[in-house]
Order: C-alpha cells, then structure tokens, then sequence
C-alpha cells in the first residue's frame, strides 16, 4: 500500500509545571501574641576596657609624695646651686636633745624670743592721750609669746566705717606685708571731755626661719577712715621688735617627757 507523500504535523504538548519536591515554609507576620524579633548586637564586656581606656586612666594617674606618718607634704621646695636649706626651728630643737643626750650630758637649750625697743604697755604714758588727739591713731600694747606678737590699737572715732591696717616686715621694708586689725569694743578714756575711742586687736605671725638673735621686726599702723590715712610710725621710727635668746636647763626627770612630745 502506498503511503501519502503529505504527513500531517504532530503537535507536540508542553510539559505542565513542575512541582517541587520540598515544600518551603512560607513567611507569615508575626503573631500579637509571639515576641518581637530584636537584632542581637554583640558587646564589649564593661570589665575589659578597650585600649584607649586604659591608655587614658593610666595617664590619670598622679604621684603623691607624703611624710612619714602619711600626711600630705606642705609645699616642696626646689634648691639652686650652692643653696642651703633652712632647717626649722623645732627640728633643730630635737638634733640637740638627741645629741645632748647621748653624751649623757644635761640638756641646755637656747630659746629664741622678741622684745619691743619700745615701752610695752604705750597706754600707760602719761602722754597717750594728747598723742592719740594729734594723730587720730596710737598703739595702745604689744604681748610678745611663742604664738606670735599681738597687739591693741586705739582710734578716734571718727566716723562709722573704719579700717586699721598694719604694715610690717622683718627684711628691713625690702619686702613687707600687711594684716588687718579686727575691731574689739569702743569707748572713750577715763579723763573728763575725752574723746570716743575704738580699740582693733591685731596678730603678727613670726616664721621659725626669723627666730634667730639679731632678727629685726618692724612694723606701723595706717588708720583710714572718711577717705584719709592716719599713721602711727613712732615719730617716724617706726616699731621695732629685736630677737633675743636665753638658755634654759632641762631637768633629768623632764627630758623623756620632752622626747615624747615635742
């Protein structure tokens, strides 16, 4: 049998979709009830401080230089060339006890003191009152001791607002400095007609190094008050204080005792 020259074409069917062999979970929004998701940030732990901490805490780091009984040092001083040091007064007191009493010898100590070139008691001369009229401003009294020197002022009262300065040095006025009287009480002097008065009190402190003999003090009083100065210079004198010295002997039974406590 004879076929035909002309063959009808095939129609070729696409393959239908593929379906997967593993099902992938779909995403779904989070429930109200499931927790939210937050992102996990990774952190230094605090007690490992990065380097540039530690690079700042150890440049925060400070010397502190102390005495022997963990006080704080007053003041450090720095000594040039052929510079010698100041040697307080009360250690210069133990080396000589120390030394006087490991010869076995008795213990003699020289003690410095200040003593007014001037009568002590200026309120006493029978010349105060008529000194204080004239220049409106007098010493009235010095008390020299191992805390210091203070004194008593009097002033006229001249008006309300008042102020007393005293102006002193131990340099020869090379260098000088000034301290402020505190007012004390006011009054007017025993004679009749005599004028209203304040009385200041002042202290002048003496540093160990001055506490030697021939050591000189001076001083002077500036009273300002309605936008004038008064002075009382000692007719230009000025106060002055010289240092002295005594010796005193201390006691057998005493010298522990001073060891102890000094």
């Amino acid at each position: 049998m004879e076929k035909s020259k002309t063959e009808a074409p095939v129609r070729i069917r696409p393959p239908g979709p593929r379906t997967p062999s593993v099902q992938e979970p779909s995403v779904k929004p989070n429930a109200p009830s499931d927790p939210p998701v937050k992102t996990i940030m990774r952190r230094r732990a605090q007690s490992l401080p990065s380097s540039a901490e530690r690079n700042k805490e150890l440049r925060s780091l400070q010397v502190r230089f102390v005495d022997s009984l963990g006080l704080e040092l007053e003041e450090v001083k720095v000594f040039k060339v052929q510079e010698h040091p100041l040697i307080p007064q009360h250690v210069m007191f133990r080396l000589l006890m120390n030394s006087e009493l490991a010869f076995g010898r008795s213990l003699e100590l020289s003690l410095p003191y200040f003593k007014p070139c001037f009568p002590e008691n200026m309120g006493a001369q029978p010349d105060f009152l008529k000194l204080l009229c004239t220049q409106s401003v007098c010493l009235q009294q010095v008390v020299c001791s191992e805390q210091g020197i203070t004194g008593t002022i009097q002033v006229l009262n001249l008006a309300y607002e008042k102020e007393v300065t005293v102006h002193y040095s131990f340099t020869n006025w090379r260098a000088h400095t000034d301290t402020t009287a505190v007012w004390v009480s006011s009054g007017s002097c025993e004679e009749s007609n005599s004028p209203d008065t304040d009385t200041f009190r002042f202290r002048l402190p003496v540093p160990p190094f001055i506490l030697e003999p021939g050591a000189i003090l001076e001083f002077a009083i500036c009273y300002h008050v309605r936008g004038s100065d008064y002075w009382d210079n000692n007719n230009g004198q000025n106060y002055k204080l010289s240092c002295h010295s005594y010796k005193v002997t201390v006691p057998r039974e005493c010298e522990d005792s001073m060891l102890h406590f000094t």
